[in-house]
Formats: structure tokens, C-alpha cells, sequence
């Protein structure tokens, strides 16, 4: 790596020297130890798992989820006494075992421990897993051991956007922030050895930290589990959806779907649903070119966006942009308020693409027609068990219906269908296009449009005709839209707004703002950014309450953060790693920025940053309020709240 690299010591170097945090600053947390006996009264249940490999040290670590006890096995310069490879074993085949990326990694690494007590011959293994990217059947043939199927969860892919597990901890406020201490080609000292184990537990925290965070969508893969009897609780909600509906087009047809074989540079036309028609010259040409445009498969399998599309679409004062992923608005800094005159009204279409999915009778080429019978009866399904309350039910269906247009763009699925993905998302675009100018032929203003609704500006006095309309389009596109009502409405653009409900809740979308995403939902979705600032617009648009006392009377320092990721091998601050997850505060008096050990690169918003990898059991007193009030104060114009006096210039 450009600039970087290891001292004697083993330490990371930038040009002046950068040493690794003070871990005499950052005390062991004290853990209990399981014994013999508890391990077997506990048999049945869950443990946390994670391993650590160097070329003279070796760790496997448990951590029981109930008791918070842990059992390590572990092997120093060759050293067994504290290794029972026999023990392991029980330990892996007795219990449910809960690691992230386990499944490519500590699972492997446990099994090859089991025969080989040689760290050298692991720290090779390893290599060949993380380095060489060998796979698990070519793994245990070059080194001759079995990797046994047991009772296991791999988080990784029931976190969404396959984020790192520092990453997850980090917008879990996790307590303690802590990259691994060293290289791991280094020869460990006895103390440094020490510093390793201590990393390894803490990454047992972590790793419980987001297991516990998962534990509703864990037990729904459980409860869906049993039903399909299929093992979904490493998958995520895409792979459960591709999983579920595999077995249903079986069941119906005798026969395994295949993956089909689709070439690169396979060409697409659209096929228009015949409710499509516009009115206006401008979307007249939209449609004549959507439709003589050829939609071509890449080299990745992803379909490419016609050049002839990537245009700016207007209506009226509004401006659009198609694209693969969905419609957007071009809006910027923009506020409305309802008055007696005009009301802002949102209308989302529900369920979109399944809609559009069952409507136009799309199946992938992969499962042919028999793929529409086994998706509508497990719509028909959930809607029954929603109606009924059946929550299990309801909520685990509800991922398969919603995973399945995923799954059309994705090459190594057996729903891959690229074409499918073109009928899907290009439909929902067009019929939005469609909803919006039979309004703005009427006279009522798009504000705002996105993937699967849009927000309109409309006269009281039109607000019967504008649902008239909406029911027109009802009608004609066989979708149905679902109406919220705002008091107010700011954006800094169609991705990152506030939105001010009636009843005085306020919808955020969109980073830096919300601390929740759309792919989950939570907070695993988001990186945390000065949440306070948040909070404070929030209560400043629905109570009228002024930004600085809500930012003074906070004690919560996690809503003072900010995370920030940076490339490996991570960033340092005065010459201190910190790694390669970042949190800091705005401190008074702090000095100077956060930057990268590559390239010795500003972290971006890092300047007057402190570092906070280790949470304070007190609320710290250097907060610099005044730099959280003035960022709020920005935010506030960026979303059209506050207006920019225009500069005028004389001549």
C-alpha cells in the first residue's frame, strides 16, 4: 500500500510515526469463563463465535448469548495445553453457533484447528481463504480436513448491504470501537498476544450486539423455516425469496428451476402496457424512445441504461430522470406549507412492483408460468394473514413478496431475468409519469416523485378532483395508492427530506438526516450523523421548539456522533490509529482533522472531530454546542426552511 508500512514493532506507519491507540488508555473488560459443566447444562443453545489467526497464535472464542460467559480454545507458538480439539468439537456439534462471515471463514478455521495444532499450517489456510479466495470444496481438498455441516447463523447475510461487522457496531453505538491491533502476518509478543484476545472477545460483543439487534428477524427465518423446511437463517431476505418460491414452482412442476444463460450483450426491447398514453409532446417522445430503445445486458449481467434515456424529463416546473432503479424528481431546496388555500398530499402506490408483477403476468424465463401461480397464492396467503393478524405469517411472506424483483437482476440467481427487470421498473416509472400529468393537467403541482408515489401541491378547492383523477388512474393501471397528508414538506432534494404529518409525526428519508434506511428499515441500513441535528429540526417543524435547546438538553452522546468508514488500512488523528470505522464529537478546543493512513487524506467533515472509539460512561463536557447549532442552521436552508439572502451585484 501507497505509503504505508510496519515498523519494527509491527506498527502502521504514515511518513511521522502512527502508532496504534494507547491500549494501556483502553482497559480489558473482565469476562467470565464457562466451565465444563456449564458447557454441557447449556447444551442445545446459542453461542457467539469469532476467530483470529496469526502466524504463532490461534484463538477460537465463545461467548454464550444467555449468560455472557465465554470458552476459548487457543494455540501459542505452538503451544497445545490450552487447546482440546476434542472439546471444540463437541462445543461445534452440541451447540448453534452465531459468527459473521463464519460461514467463508471461522467455521472453516474451526474445523482445520481441529487437525492441525500447527499455527503456521493455519496462518496458511487462513491465507488461502481470505487472500486466495479458495472455496470451501477445494479447501478441503488441498489441506485434507472436513468442514461438518452443524447448527449455525452467518450475520452477514441477515445485515443488510453487506457491511462490515465494526460497520454495524458502530451504528449499534457499540460501547468500544477496536480494529485488529496488527498486521496479521506479524509474530505476536506475549503482550501483544494479550491485545489480540482482548480483540477477539470484543468482537464476540459485536457480534451479539447485532445478533440481538436481529433476534425478530432471526425467529420470523425460524418460524418461515419450519414451514418450508428449509435452513433460511443465513440468508437474507432476497436469498429467502428466491429460496421460498424455488420450492413452491417444484412443488407445481416436478422440477428444480435452472439458472437460465444470458449473454452478454443481449438486447431488450420494452414492451408498453397499453394504458400508457400521454398527452403532452414531451412524454410522447419519452414513450416513442422508450420504446424503439434497445436495453442491453453488460458484463456484470446488469442491464444499461439507453443513452437515448438518460434525459431530463419536464412537466410543467417539474423536472424527472428515469433510470433502471426508478424515477426521481430533480427538486433542491425546496419548503411547502399547507394553508387554507393548498394542501400537500402524498400518495404512494402499494406494493408496487409486485402489482406490476402480477398485472402484466411476468415470470422468469428460469421458472416459466408456474412462477405466477406459486407468487400469487402466497400474496393471497399474506393478505389472509394480515387480515387475520397472523403477524409470523404476514411479516415473512411479506419479505418473499417484496425480495422477488430483486432477484431479476441478479446474475447468479434462478429468477434472473434482465428483461423483467426492464417490465418492472420502466413500467412503474411510466405509469408514475402518467399519474403526474393527468394532474398537472389539471392544475395541480408534482412536488416531488420517486420510485413508487408522489407529493402534490393541491388547491383545496381542486383536492375532489385530484382524487377523482387519482381514481382514474386507479382504474386504468390496476394499482392502488395509499394517501398521507403533510403540513409541511422540506427537501434538500427527492432523496432527503422532512416531512411534516398532520398528526405532528415527521417522516425523514435520506442521509444525513434519518437514522434509519429503506433496505431494512433500521438503523443497520445508515450510518449515524449528528442525529441531534436531526432531532432538533424535528422538534423545531412539529412543536416549534428552538434548534439550541434541543441540542443543550440532550445527554445522549450517541446522538453527538459521527461515523465515518475509511478505506483500509484505516485513519489515524495526531499520529494515533484509529482504525478503519470512525466515530468522533465536535469538542471545543479540538484541534485539526482525521486523516487517512494511505494517503494522509482529510476524513471529510473530520475538522474539530474528536475521537470516540470507546463510548464515556459520562455525557463529556467539552461538547461545542455553538458547531452542532450552526450545522442545524445549515441544514435548515438546505431544506428551504430558511432562505439564502441572493447577493446583488452592481455594475
Amino acid at each position: 500500500m501507497k505509503n504505508l508500512k510496519l515498523n519494527s514493532q509491527g506498527q502502521l506507519t504514515f511518513e511521522k510515526e502512527i502508532s496504534l491507540l494507547p491500549y494501556e488508555d483502553r482497559p480489558y473488560k473482565s469476562y467470565e469463563f464457562m466451565t465444563d459443566i456449564e458447557l454441557e447444562h447449556f447444551a442445545g443453545s446459542d453461542l457467539i463465535f469469532d476467530c483470529e489467526c496469526y502466524p504463532n497464535y490461534f484463538i477460537t472464542s465463545f461467548k454464550h448469548t444467555k449468560t455472557g460467559k465465554i470458552t476459548k480454545f487457543e494455540i501459542i507458538n505452538n503451544d497445545t495445553s490450552n487447546f482440546n480439539n476434542r472439546k471444540l468439537s463437541w462445543i461445534m456439534f452440541n451447540y448453534r453457533t452465531i459468527g459473521f462471515n463464519s460461514i467463508n471463514y471461522d467455521t472453516p478455521m474451526v474445523w482445520a484447528s481441529y487437525i492441525y495444532q500447527d499455527t503456521y499450517k493455519l496462518k496458511e489456510i487462513s491465507n488461502d481463504i481470505i487472500v486466495h479466495q479458495i472455496r470451501k470444496n477445494d479447501l478441503q481438498k488441498k489441506h485434507s480436513f472436513k468442514i461438518y455441516e452443524t447448527s449455525k447463523i452467518d450475520l452477514v447475510d441477515v445485515c443488510p448491504l453487506k457491511g462490515s461487522l465494526k460497520l454495524y457496531a458502530a451504528r449499534l453505538h457499540a460501547k468500544r470501537l477496536q480494529d485488529l491491533p496488527y498486521p496479521d502476518t506479524k509474530e505476536l509478543t506475549e503482550n501483544e498476544i494479550n491485545i489480540v484476545r482482548n480483540y477477539n472477545f470484543n468482537d464476540l460483543d459485536l457480534t451479539q450486539l447485532t445478533y440481538d439487534f436481529n433476534k425478530d428477524r432471526l425467529d420470523l427465518r425460524a418460524t418461515m423455516g419450519i414451514e418450508y423446511q428449509e435452513d433460511l437463517m443465513s440468508k437474507s431476505d432476497a436469498q429467502i425469496a428466491e429460496a421460498v418460491l424455488t420450492k413452491e414452482v417444484k412443488k407445481l412442476t416436478g422440477k428444480w428451476p435452472r439458472r437460465p444463460e444470458i449473454k452478454e450483450g443481449t438486447a431488450y426491447k420494452y414492451e408498453v402496457p397499453p394504458y400508457i398514453q400521454y398527452k403532452t409532446p414531451e412524454l410522447q417522445k419519452l414513450l416513442y424512445n422508450v420504446r424503439t430503445a434497445d436495453f442491453i445486458v453488460d458484463c456484470n449481467g446488469k442491464i444499461i441504461l439507453p443513452p437515448k434515456l438518460d434525459v431530463d424529463v419536464k412537466i410543467n416546473k417539474g423536472v424527472y430522470r428515469i433510470g433502471i432503479g426508478g424515477l426521481h424528481s430533480s427538486e433542491k431546496n425546496v419548503s411547502y406549507v399547507a394553508t387554507d388555500t393548498h394542501m400537500i398530499v402524498d400518495r404512494d402506490v402499494a406494493s408496487y412492483y409486485p402489482r406490476i408483477i402480477t398485472n402484466l403476468r411476468l415470470y422468469p424465463v428460469g421458472m416459466g408460468p408456474d412462477f405466477l401461480g406459486a407468487y400469487e397464492q402466497i400474496i393471497a396467503r399474506r393478505l389472509h394473514a394480515k387480515k387475520n393478524k397472523i403477524f409470523a405469517t404476514d411479516k415473512g411472506l411479506k419479505i418473499v413478496i417484496n425480495g422477488t424483483s430483486g432477484k431479476f437482476s441478479d446474475f447468479w440467481s434462478k429468477m434472473y431475468s434482465p428483461d423483467l427487470t426492464i417490465q418492472t421498473t420502466v413500467t412503474g416509472q411510466l405509469a408514475l409519469l402518467l399519474q403526474i400529468e393527468m394532474q398537472e393537467l389539471n392544475g395541480i403541482e408534482c412536488i416531488s416523485a420517486n420510485t413508487d408515489g408522489a407529493v402534490y401541491y393541491v388547491p383545496v378547492e381542486k383536492y375532489n378532483l385530484f382524487n377523482d383523477t387519482i381514481k382514474e388512474w386507479e382504474n386504468k393501471t390496476n394499482f392502488e395508492t395509499e394517501e398521507t397528508l403533510y403540513s409541511g414538506y422540506y427537501a434538500r432534494d427527492v432523496n432527503a427530506y422532512f416531512a411534516v404529518k398532520k398528526n405532528g409525526e415527521v417522516k425523514v428519508k435520506g442521509n444525513p438526516y434519518s437514522e434509519v434506511g429503506s433496505q431494512s428499515g433500521t438503523q443497520l441500513d445508515v450510518n449515524p450523523v449528528l442525529l441531534i441535528c436531526s432531532d432538533a429540526i424535528k422538534n423545531l417543524l412539529s412543536k416549534n421548539i428552538p434548534i439550541q435547546d434541543t441540542i443543550k438538553n440532550c445527554k445522549d452522546i450517541t446522538r453527538f456522533v459521527y461515523v465515518r468508514n475509511a478505506k483500509s488500512p484505516g485513519a489515524h488523528k495526531n499520529g494515533k490509529y484509529l482504525g478503519k470505522v470512525l466515530r468522533w464529537y465536535y469538542a471545543k478546543g479540538e484541534i485539526g482533522g482525521i486523516y487517512t493512513v494511505q494517503t494522509n487524506n482529510k476524513v471529510a467533515d473530520s475538522e474539530g472531530g474528536k475521537p470516540i472509539q470507546d463510548l464515556p460512561n459520562t455525557f463529556p463536557e467539552d461538547i461545542d454546542y455553538e458547531k452542532y447549532i450552526n450545522i442545524t442552521t445549515d441544514t435548515l436552508y438546505d431544506i428551504g426552511y430558511l432562505k439564502r439572502l441572493r447577493q446583488i451585484e452592481f455594475f
